[in-house]
């Protein structure tokens, strides 16, 4: 019986599968790989996340891909211009030909003897099939697709009007003229915010604690100038380089200087708003980049509080009432319709159920390995995007690193790559991210352990996992490798017929 069996497979069809489908084609010509997408489009979040005013929280040199400039006028983009990107480089790429859709994978059990995974996946009918590979690439992101993080409101069934979170937007939802309270601080309601403000009656942005806001344009002048007169490519990679590094420096800078960046950003934000901005509403309790900044491009959110078309209220829900929401201070605030922007529920490499020679994985008992593997889990990578700064850094960075490692096992006859930890005990550990988000707060006890020290950390650093990644020898004395069964074909070769194991 002929079984087809890749070389690479890749969980998702988002930004972290479709760069990796693409870093493939690039470096590692000959590999065999199928992608694997739970829904019925590419994009991840840029199809799936529909929201009024849905766009990137960080500029587009760094979201998008090291091989595919961005060449839109506006540095800070809408969610249609990004899955348009994404989508051009699927077709210049020909990767349709490898994504299977509707494949919700349910199960991923590793086999040392074989060394290959194997895949259970269930479409939308319930049906399961299975799928084996030499080496798994789980680009699912890093939140629960299924559910989003809804907070428990007393009364909450009381209210007449319409409930909606902003990842189950309905599309026929009508709220013009409208009294709107949006719940919630982060990214999602900063965007709501204003996009909504231009036909609703009212948008009103209820937070429990504010937020610090980077205030900035949502196009680059420079980057604009640079297309002109030299390739895009070559201006890209510019802009790219310069943005890297001021993110860089403002994130470090905040952490030492924090009274300094504070004055900055509450200047930027006095100038959009056009008044003095309240201690209540705008003076977090905590410093900037202790938490993510949000990012208002244009001063839009200031503009439509200006206006008179939007406000902010800080103060704590009671209970829900049926015309709306009574706060803590007495104060009532009217709503047709509430958004609860409550926050991102995260999930672990999808939800999938992990086992390693027939024992389950818990993530939480395993450290990670130089930010993209996990310890004693062979011949599998994974993306976990960086908080202080762009995803797509981390997911190129990451492909990059895998296809070195493929090419390394590929070149020497090795089936399989393990980071191996004989006792994770003996490693003094630290907290994954020195970050006080609800969101990551919430999933501490689904995250991966850490340790002080290289390779067991993940240390939000772009520029340092760069050099680790990309530079740093592939055999570094902490990967194990083993050589090719006579039983298993080499990593290169494709489609092969699985002979009896030895």
């Amino acid at each position: 019986m002929t079984e087809q069996i890749v070389d690479v497979l890749i969980a998702g069809a988002g930004i972290s599968g479709i760069g990796m489908g693409v870093h493939l084609k690039r470096q590692c010509s000959g590999f065999t790989f199928t992608m694997l997408e739970q829904r019925d489009d590419i994009g991840g979040t840029w199809s799936l996340f529909n929201y009024p005013g849905v766009r990137s929280d960080s500029d587009m040199h760094t979201l998008g891909f090291d091989f595919e400039p961005w060449t839109h006028k506006k540095a800070i983009a809408d969610g249609p211009s990004i899955l348009a990107y994404i989508t051009r480089i699927v077709e210049k790429y020909k990767l349709r030909e490898h994504i299977a859709f509707d494949q919700k994978i349910v199960s991923a059990s590793w086999s040392s003897d074989e060394a290959l995974w194997t895949l259970t996946m269930a479409n939308k009918f319930g049906e399961q099939h299975k799928k084996r590979g030499r080496f798994l690439f789980m680009g699912t992101g890093y939140y629960d697709y299924e559910q989003g993080h809804e907070a428990v409101f007393e009364g909450r069934e009381d209210f007449l009007g319409q409930i909606v979170h902003p990842q189950f937007w309905p599309q026929d939802l009508d709220y013009a003229n409208k009294k709107v309270v949006v719940i919630g601080s982060g990214a999602t309601a900063v965007t709501l915010l204003p996009a909504m403000a231009k036909t609703a009656e009212h948008v009103t942005m209820l937070q429990r604690t504010p937020t610090w806001y980077a205030v900035r344009s949502s196009e680059d002048r420079i980057a604009n100038g640079l297309g002109k007169i030299m390739p895009s490519q070559w201006a890209y990679n510019i802009i790219r380089k310069r943005n890297v590094w001021l993110q860089s420096i403002l994130y470090k800078y905040a952490r030492s200087k924090p009274k300094r960046v504070i004055k900055l950003l509450m200047k930027n934000v006095r100038k959009a708003l056009g008044s003095e901005p309240n201690s209540t509403d705008f003076t977090p309790p905590y410093n900037p980049w202790e938490q993510r900044l949000c990012l208002v491009p244009d001063g839009d959110m200031f503009t439509a509080m200006r206006e008179g078309k939007a406000s902010i209220e800080t103060d704590h829900i009671a209970y829900f009432t049926k015309k709306g929401i009574q706060l803590n201070s007495g104060k009532h605030l009217d709503a047709d319709v509430i958004i609860t922007a409550t926050g991102l529920k995260l999930a672990m490499a999808g939800k999938v159920a992990f086992t390693v020679d027939g024992a389950k994985i818990k993530f939480s008992e395993h450290f990670y390995y130089k930010g993209c593997m996990f310890s004693n889990i062979p011949n599998m990578a994974i993306v976990f995007g960086y908080l202080n700064a762009s995803w797509t850094l981390k997911a190129d960075i990451v492909s990059h690193y895998v296809c070195r490692l493929l090419n390394h096992m590929q070149q020497r006859s090795l089936a399989i790559a393990n980071p191996q930890l004989d006792d994770p005990d003996a490693l003094e550990e630290e907290a994954m991210f020195d970050f006080s988000s609800g969101y990551v707060k919430r999933a501490s006890n689904i995250l991966p352990r850490q340790s002080k020290i290289m390779p067991w950390r993940i240390t939000q650093d772009y520029r340092f996992e760069k050099n680790v990644l990309l530079k740093e020898p592939v055999n570094d004395g902490v990967l194990t490798f083993t050589e090719t069964h006579s039983s298993i074909n080499s990593l290169a070769l494709k489609d092969q017929e699985r002979q009896p194991s030895r």
